[in-house]
């Protein structure tokens, strides 16, 4: 059989990696009681609440509205008042006190007006609001002026009045179990009365860089070395869709790689590798890991890819969880996650949506591409809104990755698409 032949179509990497990944992470993860307050200081630093996801359902400790209030600057007015109000024959009403925000007013006697501002509660009696600029004259009088005012035309009971409890009803759910703490979930939990949530809490991933050749950031560069930027990369994509990270640089030698997963915490969920999954000398996690899945995916970059479940811990208590293995070159690692990982993990954690926004455009440029893979390009939108490429389809190219907006995709079966022609993408940022 050819060996093209032989490689695994994007798509069902794609759902080997689901039923492997999803079904693991709904078991390993916790929740931990969030005090809203310390929730919103955490906020308030710049740490990133949306990353966080109700663990169960959150229900509303008082009504909102709490009590009937004004949906307008305006007057409230007893609708039955205003009976046969016409311009040719005008109400005239003399006007009650005021109604600022934050009092309680007394109960509005028949035949009065009260002037109300936004939000400020209803007086009791009243049954309708009444907007300013529909009142003769269309300003209020000063407070404690003795004054009346005017209404042209009658108005339906309930006229720009919130009533308690139209938003939500004590003990009615706010927050569904799964959704992501965002402005409007925390804006509604404080609003509502609560004082504590149930979180989930982020899985905890081992990210294991692998080569001998890979140095950590800031450390001084030896002969023939590199700069770990897998690590750095995966390290924030993993943080972006809600994950926790513990991160090791692991030489090209089975002994470090078991020492490194026998040493793992004990609440890890996932392990990921980037590097040694290819088919030649060196390959560490490949050589090491040897009841794990390794092949060639049908896709540029990102060809040579792994997937199973490895063991961690110490030998007499072990426990097996999940293992994503990606290459090792920069671009292929950070698309091989846009492709594969991403969407479970984001789906699993709720931190952020499930899909990255996608579009269809013409080409700026034509392109080609190895018609029996699916190709992945860097690209942008231009001023007329085409696709350019940015940089080429090599898998080094990490720079020119970082200046991209787009992933553009190249189906298999595409050899050749002219400038003009439409392609799929995905907006990256």
């Amino acid at each position: 059989m050819h060996a093209e032949s032989r490689r695994r179509p994007v798509d069902d990497h794609r759902e080997a990696v689901r039923a492997l990944i999803g079904p693991a992470l709904a078991v390993a993860r916790r929740a931990e009681a969030c005090d809203l307050a310390e929730e919103l200081a955490a906020a308030g630093r710049g740490s990133a609440a949306g990353a966080r996801v109700a663990a169960a359902d959150v229900a509303a400790v008082v009504d909102l509205p709490g009590f009937d209030n004004s949906q307008m600057d305006g007057y409230a007015v007893r609708a039955a008042d205003l009976t046969g109000a016409a311009p040719s024959d005008p109400v005239e009403l003399p006007v009650a006190a005021p109604v600022p925000a934050g009092t309680q007013p007394p109960p509005l006697a028949p035949g009065t007006a009260a002037p109300v501002m936004t939000g400020a509660p209803i007086p009791d009696g009243a049954d309708a609001v009444i907007k300013i600029e529909e009142a003769d004259p269309s300003a209020f009088p000063e407070p404690g002026a003795t004054a009346t005012v005017r209404f042209t035309a009658p108005v339906a009971p309930g006229t720009f009045v919130r009533r308690a409890g139209s938003d939500v009803a004590a003990g009615d759910v706010v927050v569904p179990a799964g959704t992501r703490l965002g402005p409007a979930q925390l804006g509604v939990l404080v609003a509502a009365g609560g004082t504590e949530v149930e979180v989930a809490e982020p899985p905890h991933v081992l990210l294991i860089s692998t080569g001998s050749e890979l140095v950590p950031a800031g450390e001084p560069l030896g002969p023939a070395q590199l700069y770990d930027a897998n690590g750095a990369a995966l390290t924030a994509a993993l943080a972006e869709v809600g994950c926790r990270v513990t991160h090791r640089v692991v030489p090209d030698d089975p002994a470090a790689l078991r020492t490194v997963l026998a040493e793992a915490p004990d609440d890890v969920a996932l392990v990921i590798t980037s590097g040694g999954v290819s088919a030649g000398a060196y390959e560490v996690v490949r050589q090491t890991l040897t009841d794990a899945w390794f092949g060639h995916v049908a896709v540029q970059p990102g060809g040579p890819q792994g997937l199973g479940t490895i063991t961690l811990g110490d030998p007499t208590a072990p426990r097996d969880v999940p293992l994503v293995a990606f290459p090792g070159n920069p671009v292929s690692a950070l698309v091989s996650f846009e492709l594969f990982l991403r969407p479970v993990l984001a789906e699993a954690t709720g931190a952020v949506p499930a899909h990255r926004p996608r579009g269809r455009a013409p080409l700026a440029e034509a392109i080609d591409s190895p018609e029996h893979l699916h190709q992945v390009r860097r690209g942008r939108l231009d001023a007329d809104g085409r696709v350019e490429m940015v940089g080429g389809s090599g898998s080094h190219l990490l720079a020119h990755l970082a200046m991209a907006t787009l992933l553009v995709h190249v189906p298999p079966g595409v050899g050749h698409l002219d400038a003009g022609d439409d392609v799929d993408h995905w907006e990256i940022r």
